[in-house]
Parts: structure tokens; sequence; C-alpha cells
């Protein structure tokens, strides 16, 4: 297939296929790219990405301006010495433009059906109203029910309802559509800190991965990466704490902070984009309004929509005159 670059052709056993995009704390990436880096995973194709990706900023170093160069997205291999299945490994450094995802995806599966690839596994974050300290749980979601009973034996939680945004899920429904089946593992984070990286919930992942795969991987700088991470996030909300007079704060306060870190920071593009349909839905049928209302209080952002979601009413109103 053209577009494809390829640096080996080695033999691989059973090879599974590990993909990842950035998302929501970078967990997802982050998993993939520790998992290359501690196993030393070689080379082994590339896509160009320039036609996959649309320019949204310019970067400016030492004064100067100009375009970013395309992001890369690479294949790497892993040859496992000690088991049965050997690992393709394909992480990028963004979202491809959803508009060319069909294609995009097609030459990973080009990839992966040359090599013979017997699932796919992906990663991702999971959004939940729990506190930053907490022990991340993993989620899963699989393609077929085999493969859900087959993970329920490592005492992770199954995902039943919902979505998986972005390329990190949408890349498993494209797979199992050609034929391939597959799971995605979902790190738990804070619904507070969806922009601040988190290795914590990629360590959960990785560890999650390590059991179902039987693959050893030395943890220890990915759990001091949580634990600094963790010391930076306790010291903002302690800071945010003082406040114009410094003193004793309660609960409610506390989880007032909490919430605000959330307003810190932008929103992922996938939710911008949900909530910008669910306007558009509203706008046309008012009774879609309630989802709206529950996708902004999920996500800390209803102050931010009031004026545009209170016009819905002004116009549903108008219209009635």
């Amino acid at each position: 297939m053209e577009g494809i670059k390829f640096y080996k052709r080695p033999r691989l056993r059973n090879p599974y296929l590990i993909v990842a995009w950035p998302g929501m704390g970078e967990v997802a990436f982050k998993a993939a790219a520790y998992l290359v880096d501690k196993l030393k995973a070689e080379d082994l194709a590339e896509i160009p990405g320039k036609e996959f990706f649309y320019l949204a900023e310019s970067i400016i170093k030492d004064g100067i301006l100009s375009l970013p160069q395309a992001p890369t997205n690479k294949f790497y291999y892993w040859k496992n010495k000690t088991g049965k299945n050997d690992l393709i490994i394909f992480v990028s450094e963004a979202q491809a433009d959803l508009a060319k995802a069909e294609e995009y995806c097609q030459k990973i599966l080009y990839v992966a059906k040359k090599f013979r690839v017997k699932s796919i596994i992906s990663f991702a974050a999971m959004p939940q109203a729990v506190d930053h300290g907490h022990t991340p749980a993993v989620w899963f979601a699989a393609t077929s029910v085999g493969l859900n009973n087959e993970l329920k034996k490592y005492n992770l939680s199954q995902l039943s309802e919902g979505q998986i945004s972005g390329l990190n899920g949408l890349f498993l429904g494209i797979a199992k559509r050609e034929g391939l089946d597959g799971f995605c593992l979902l790190g738990e984070i804070s619904l507070y800190t969806i922009q601040i990286e988190n290795p914590k919930a990629a360590y959960a992942v990785l560890e999650a991965f390590s059991r179902i795969m039987n693959i050893k991987i030395d943890f220890s700088d990915i759990i001091e990466q949580a634990r600094v991470i963790e010391e930076e996030i306790n010291k903002l909300l302690d800071y945010l704490k003082l406040g114009p007079s410094p003193g004793p704060i309660g609960e409610e306060e506390i989880e007032k902070i909490k919430k605000s870190l959330n307003q810190l920071t932008k929103l992922p593009l996938s939710v911008k984009e949900k909530i910008d349909n669910l306007f558009l839905e509203a706008k046309k049928d008012l009774s879609k309004a309630q989802a709206l209302k529950i996708e902004l209080d999920k996500w800390n952002v209803y102050k931010e929509y009031e004026d545009r979601f209170l016009d819905l009413f002004k116009k549903g109103k108008d219209k009635n005159n």
C-alpha cells in the first residue's frame, strides 16, 4: 500500500497490535510510549502524517513564527522471547483529522494484516468524579462476548454503556468491521485533571496490560512520574485553598476548588464537538436540552455555556408567540 514506509520486515509470532493517540490525561500516548521505551521496541514502519492532519496553529521559537512539522505515526515491534505473542506498537503524536479517519485507519490495518495480527489493543482515559489521589480503576470494552468474558478474569471493570472518543475508540470499531477482534483498557482520571498528564492512570492501564499479556515491565519510572505529578496537583490545590485570606477551609470549599481546576483547563476537542452537536439537536428539538444539560454538568462547564443554553428556551418561546 502506498504511503507506508517500512524500515524492517521481521518475522513475528502471533503478534498483538497496540495503538495509541494523545487524549485526555495523555493516558493512551503515555502508556504506549512507555511500553516502547521499556521493551526497547525497534522501528518497524511509519505513515507520513502530512495528508491526515489539519493545521491548527503556528509555533514560535526564538522569536520566529513558522508552521509545525507534521506529527509522526510510527510502528514499532518487539519479539517476546518468553511468550507466544510478539507485539507491534503504533504510536501517533496527534489525533488525525476525523474526516480522513477511514483512509488513515485502513493504512494501519494494512500493516496489521500484513503481519497477521491476532488481536488489537487500545488504551484510553475514563473521566470519573473521583479524587486525583485515589488508585485508578481500569475499565475495559471489547469487540466480542468471548473477549469480555476473558477480561473479566483480571478484576477489571466492564464498560457496558457509553463511548470511547477519538481514534483510541474509533479504530477498534473499524478494525472489528474488518474482521479483527480487540479491546480497550481505560484508566480512570479525575474530571478536574483531564488536561494534566496522568502517569498514574497510564501505569494502571499498563499494569493491567502486563497481567493480561503476561509480560514483565519495569514500572519504577512511571510510578515516580505519577508521584511527582500528584505532588504538583496537591501544591496547586494548597495554593488555591489559601485564597485572599489564608485560613482553614471546609470540605465544601475544597470540592469547589477541585471543580474549578477543570475550568482552568481546555475541554478535549471530542467533548467540545459533542457539546456543539447537542446544541444543534436541542435547537431543533428542545426536548434534547436535558441531555445537553447533563453533559455540561458532567464536565463542570455549564457556567461557560449558560447564556447559549438559556437562549435555546428564549428562541423556543419566541416561536410559540
